[in-house]
């Protein structure tokens, strides 16, 4: 089938829903000469974009993430806000699939008319985020989305890759279920912007403990771990933004309301001290650099003397035969002489 790369990214600017899901299946696609018409959306869809709002959502299986961004996404298009939704399921180690099923779970917002919801494979990337979750953020913002919330599989503490493309990294936790030890834990914790003890109506006492331990690691974390979680900047003597632990119940949709005051409190301190526009170019930087290294793992991959090698090598691993920083080296040394590098 024709693609018409302008045609496709006048859709996606007037927030056509048909235009949208076609965009992102593009830049989904695997095919070559699909990735060159790709970027080249990507490009026309460029000036549109860095209007939204980034919300990363995080969380172990079972914490609720679901219920809480469709009671977030109701509650904010009740706002007047339109609302894009990135749900990333986990793939399959042995089979390769995925469910897909958020659109399921969040029945309510789907059927919004302000509200997208596009559920991805995570393809077994480590940190549960999509390859082409960056660039499906890019085509939503385009279209006009006031919020892109990126909820992530939830997988432990791997999960950090959201971090590195949003605004704002929010960790949904479950009173009375180790908190005190998950409190402590870096990764994940060190460096979430909010913390959200989700079913709060459940155990009221517990999600009180658990808010307790969890801020006070928080302001150990400030002064000893994550340096943009400080009370000031003695630079510019600018505020800095100093992270949350919040109760909530989704399924009630109580604490939703306090909940988006503090998204928009943090929102606005960092646009004032310009962590916010800092954050999105290093992100963008970095976004570059993660694609250069699988565009080199890909080639190296598909090089011919590697092919050539790469059994040989294999097997002398499996046996004992040479260190695996052996093969690895005289492997890269074959794809350097092949490529002239």
């Amino acid at each position: 089938m024709q693609i018409n790369v302008p045609q496709m990214a006048e859709s996606v600017v007037r927030s056509e829903r048909r235009g949208v899901a076609k965009a992102i299946t593009l830049l989904e696609s695997t095919r070559p000469d699909h990735r060159v018409l790709a970027d080249e959306l990507l490009t026309a869809l460029l000036p549109h974009t860095g209007k939204s709002f980034r919300l990363g959502l995080s969380g172990v299986p079972g914490v609720g993430k679901s219920t809480f961004i469709e009671s977030l996404g109701i509650y904010l298009i009740r706002q007047g806000l339109k609302v894009a939704v990135l749900a990333i399921d986990p793939s399959s180690s042995l089979s390769g699939g995925s469910i897909l099923g958020d659109k399921t779970r969040m029945e309510r917002l789907s059927m919004e008319q302000d509200a997208y919801i596009r559920p991805s494979p995570s393809s077994c990337n480590l940190g549960g985020v999509a390859e082409k979750t960056r660039e499906a953020m890019l085509v939503c913002e385009a279209a006009g989305y006031d919020v892109v919330i990126i909820e992530t599989v939830g997988v432990g503490q791997s999960e950090t890759a959201v971090a590195n493309m949003t605004d704002m990294f929010v960790v949904l936790q479950l009173p009375n279920a180790g908190d005190d030890l998950q409190a402590i834990k870096k990764g994940v914790m060190e460096m979430a912007d909010l913390v959200v003890i989700n079913k709060a109506d459940i155990d009221p006492v517990a999600a009180t403990r658990a808010q307790a331990q969890i801020t006070s690691s928080l302001r150990l974390f400030a002064m000893h771990g994550n340096p943009e979680h400080g009370a000031h900047d003695a630079a510019s003597q600018k505020a800095q933004w100093q992270p949350k632990v919040l109760q909530i119940s989704a399924l009630q949709g109580s604490g939703v309301d306090n909940f988006w005051n503090t998204v928009q409190e943090y929102r606005q301190i960092n646009a004032d001290n310009g962590h916010i526009a800092q954050r999105r170019q290093d992100q963008s930087l970095a976004w570059m650099w993660e694609r250069i290294d699988a565009g080199l793992k890909q080639a190296f991959r598909q090089n011919a003397g590697v092919r050539d090698s790469l059994p040989q090598f294999t097997e002398q691993v499996r046996d004992g035969k040479i260190a695996a920083s052996t093969a690895a080296r005289q492997l890269l040394q074959a794809f350097q002489g092949q490529t002239g590098l």
